[in-house]
């Protein structure tokens, strides 16, 4: 007599149960963390050195890799498209679509993905070590909010810090894009920076500066949430920075796709 639990479909089953539970608890630990941060944020109960403290590493720490990873594409997708459009007599549009794929997607993404890799994941070690380790618990014995002390800094750090990283990362990946073009292209500095304005809107910008923040803000608290709820040992806090990094990607690819439909549908 075949036992059921040793069947293909029971083992399909509780692992699908196993992962919608997973993902709910999850969800409801980012959902409650996130009720808890704004009802300190709106009272103004903010620790202005720790926030001071995160916001440099948030944005002074990532910038090399995220300049780099940013640079980088932006060379790449400029020594393909430049070239072909010269070759089509289209050297005139050059910047403005640098500008348009730059300011509207790239430099926010690129620079998500960099932070998410670098910050976000050493948010969640982090705190989970300290939640494994029991130095979580002992802020409470001393009557320290640990939400307050440690997640509210590192969110606010996000919010405010990822604009800053995303103009940065802008102008490096535009200035990337019309070194390559010179080269590839013969475009001359003077075209390129005219046809740069061309591409620059202020309502792209604006959309753009307002995305970064919501991406910033969305990896600080995801990070900070996996490695606040991370229990046991050091198995667990391998797997809450694990959590933390796939749901951050998740969250800003969903992210950018409401902006996208809010603003350019």
């Amino acid at each position: 007599m075949i036992n059921v639990k040793d069947t293909l479909i029971f083992h399909g089953a509780y692992y699908l149960k196993k992962e919608l539970t997973g993902f709910l608890i999850t969800l409801g630990n980012i959902g409650y963390d996130f009720t808890r941060v704004m009802s300190y944020v709106l009272r103004l109960r903010i620790n202005l050195k720790a926030t001071i403290e995160q916001s440099s590493r948030f944005a002074v720490d990532s910038l090399p890799i995220t300049l780099t990873i940013v640079g980088m594409t932006s060379i790449i997708i400029s020594m393909q498209i430049a070239p072909e459009l010269a070759k089509q007599g289209a050297e005139n549009y050059i910047g403005m679509l640098s500008a348009l794929v730059m300011i509207r997607e790239l430099a926010t993404i690129m620079a998500g993905f960099a932070i998410i890799s670098m910050i976000g994941s050493s948010f969640a070690s982090e705190l989970a070590s300290m939640s494994v380790s029991e130095q979580i618990s002992a802020m409470r014995v001393l009557k320290v909010d640990p939400v307050e002390y440690l997640i509210v800094p590192r969110f606010l750090a996000g919010v405010i810090m990822m604009p800053v990283v995303f103009v940065v990362a802008s102008f490096t990946g535009l200035l990337c894009a019309g070194y390559v073009s010179k080269i590839t292209a013969d475009l001359s500095i003077l075209n390129y920076i005219d046809s740069l304005w061309r591409g620059l809107y202020v309502r792209d910008i604006m959309i753009a500066l307002l995305k970064s923040a919501f991406f910033g803000g969305t990896i600080a608290l995801i990070s900070c949430s996996s490695g606040y709820a991370a229990r046991g040992g050091a198995k667990e806090v391998g797997e809450s920075t694990t959590r933390a990094v796939v749901w951050s990607f998740l969250a800003i690819a969903i992210w950018d796709y409401i902006f996208a439909a809010m603003f350019y549908l």
